[in-house]
């Protein structure tokens, strides 16, 4: 969300940010909203005030004895009262009008973001690791997997396209992977690890910038909540609404939870192999910040992200995003992506974003400066640590061997219970 008083004082910096985005000048539309909105709310506490005066102006007329002016205050009184509901009423439009129009408007990007149209126009920063050299050609992990035990046709069988059966060591080697993420993430980058609930309310999406705009991309149940699409939702709602303690920040949270997205923007995309699930599971981080701790923490946060795929020895690149391929609420993001030797292609693992104060404003959660009586918002920031399907996927085609077994990366035998490999099935 916006701050409008910015946009009334910065029309010209609020429209070149949008222009960054790809977007039309919207600070003359948005303004126009908010004169109808402060308007409506002078007239309302004009008619209250003068209700309160008048009924004041009663009791001092009937201590004179002017019956007259009494009478006549009275009904002045019994006008503005049932006046009053309807002003009130055009007060709540005015502020709907408003917010649904800020609702809708993604953030600004940062002034480093660079501009660009598309993932073409994104930034490499830089690079880690070294491209595996195979004696063999190396295969796709769609086609090494089903005899590995990821099994595609039971998952369609059951529930449709875009959902995976994984059996025997696949599905060990995933659960190592999401245990071995979130025990590096709490032990060694001090996030707290939480169990949160995979159902939200529409106020805990809305907060975290998935509503309205999101809304075909994500799950609803019958009784009106949502599965939420990461578990960035939970994490961040956790303070929805709280004025934090300053010793309470920096607050890191993460979890391993699964998720789960209709991907109805991605019709088409990835349709082959585990790359794109409707259902999948990712280790979160979440970091609630002091806003001038919030750039640091971005790239701590990303430092977190990259030490998954160093330990695991897969070769990555670190993107900086353009402002056209950005996330709807991010001011600045980092993207993780993992070289797929089977693909011949390097393919987004992990995202990092800092969102400024663009999600504490939608949940209206702020913090208390130590020594100040005002509150300010907090920064909120958010990222993969990593999305655990898309990282087998990239074990399985990094490690993978000439007779079509694949070798378990070192750092995870302590979770495999002595599997160092997993062998076709004959």
């Amino acid at each position: 969300m916006h701050d409008i008083r910015f946009i009334r004082e910065n029309p010209q910096a609020f429209d070149a940010a949008l222009a960054k985005r790809g977007l039309e000048p919207l600070a003359a539309e948005l303004i126009a909203a908010d004169e109808v909105r402060r308007a409506a709310a002078t007239r309302l506490q004009e008619s209250q005030n003068r209700r309160n005066e008048a009924s004041k102006l009663i009791g001092e007329a009937m201590a004179k004895g002017d019956k007259d002016k009494a009478e006549t205050l009275k009904a002045e009184v019994t006008e503005l009262k049932e006046v009053l509901p309807a002003l009130e009423e055009t007060g709540r439009a005015a502020d709907r009008q408003l917010e649904d129009l800020l609702a809708v408007i993604p953030n600004l990007p940062a002034d480093d973001v660079p501009e660009g149209a598309d993932e073409n126009d994104n930034f490499e920063v830089s690079r880690w690791g070294e491209l595996p050299n195979f004696d063999f050609e190396p295969k796709e992990h769609a086609d090494l997997g089903p005899v590995l035990g990821m099994d595609f046709e039971t998952g369609t069988s059951i529930s449709g396209a875009r959902f995976t059966f994984l059996r025997g060591h696949m599905a060990r080697l995933h659960r190592a992977l999401g245990q071995f993420m979130l025990d590096q993430q709490t032990g060694n980058y001090g996030y707290r690890e939480c169990n949160p609930p995979l159902l939200v309310r529409d106020e805990a999406m809305y907060g975290t910038d998935k509503l309205p705009k999101f809304a075909d991309d994500s799950f609803r149940t019958s009784d009106g909540r949502w599965l939420i699409p990461t578990s960035e939702v939970s994490l961040t709602a956790s303070v929805m609404g709280q004025i934090l303690d300053d010793a309470a920040l920096p607050m890191r949270l993460t979890a391993l939870t699964l998720c789960f997205r209709s991907e109805a923007g991605a019709a088409g995309k990835d349709t082959r192999g585990f790359i794109r699930q409707h259902q999948f599971e990712k280790c979160e981080l979440v970091s609630i910040v002091r806003p001038e701790e919030s750039e640091v923490e971005h790239e701590r946060m990303t430092e977190a992200a990259e030490a998954i795929l160093k330990a695991l020895g897969l070769p990555y690149r670190k993107m900086l995003l353009c402002s056209g391929d950005m996330g709807f609420g991010a001011r600045k993001t980092y993207d993780l992506e993992v070289w797929l030797p089977g693909q011949g292609a390097w393919r987004e693992i992990s995202s990092c974003s800092n969102t400024g104060d663009f999600q504490a404003r939608r949940m209206n959660t702020r913090y208390r400066p130590e020594g100040e009586k005002k509150t300010a918002f907090v920064h909120t920031l958010n990222g993969s640590g990593l999305a655990v399907g898309r990282t087998l996927v990239a074990v399985i085609e990094n490690y993978q061997q000439a007779d079509g077994s694949v070798i378990v990366p070192d750092v995870l035998h302590p979770y495999m219970g002595g599997i160092t490999r997993l062998e076709p099935a004959i």
